[in-house]
């Protein structure tokens, strides 16, 4: 089996707990490598604080450590060199491109796929995805492994145990349509 691809999730994927907590779950199946970079933790521990007053920034920074350490190569580094060659429509996201770039990724996971243009990130070799898109088409390449990686993700859930339909529904709130609705077929799998 080839190595697997390298991903970078960009902030707003991760912000989504259910969803970040998937993406996790996805990626230590084995079917890709995620990566994310200081900043882009910073970003989505922002956002989460600034909307979010019941949470506290410990606990996202308990988050963010789990999420280092669930690789010791997760983190990328060292990339801001790469950045004042790079244009985007937004300039605020040329720190995740660099990030892709120096961690090698083939695809950046956002739901901003508009602020990273093709012909921009060709250059690179790097795709921009919808997690929808993304998780859809991993399922496609190993179905086994993704239904694997949902139900154990689902059964971590433990107070209260969910429903499928209870865990389906914060995910779907979040964007991802395709892919709930493919795993409601698979129900009674996950």
């Amino acid at each position: 089996m080839s190595d697997p691809t390298i991903v970078i999730f960009d902030a707003c994927v991760i912000y989504p707990e259910r969803l970040r907590s998937l993406l996790m779950y996805l990626a230590s199946s084995g079917l890709f490598k995620a990566k994310w970079s200081d900043e882009i933790h910073f970003e989505w521990i922002r956002n989460l604080l600034a909307n979010r007053p019941d949470l506290s920034r410990n606990q996202l920074e308990k988050i963010r450590e789990q999420m280092n350490l669930y690789s010791q190569d997760s983190l990328v580094t060292e990339y801001d060199y790469l950045i004042p060659q790079l244009f985007l429509p937004d300039p605020d996201d040329r720190h995740v491109l660099a990030a892709a770039i120096q961690g090698q990724a083939g695809h950046i996971v956002t739901f901003n796929t508009r602020d990273f243009p093709d012909d921009v990130l060709k250059v690179h070799d790097i795709i921009a995805m919808h997690p929808d898109r993304f998780i859809f088409e991993q399922f496609h390449t190993v179905p086994s492994l993704v239904l694997q990686a949902i139900k154990i993700h689902r059964n971590s859930y433990k107070r209260p145990p969910l429903l499928v339909e209870d865990y389906l529904a914060p995910l779907e709130r979040s964007g991802l349509a395709q892919t709930v609705s493919l795993i409601r077929k698979y129900g009674d799998l996950v």
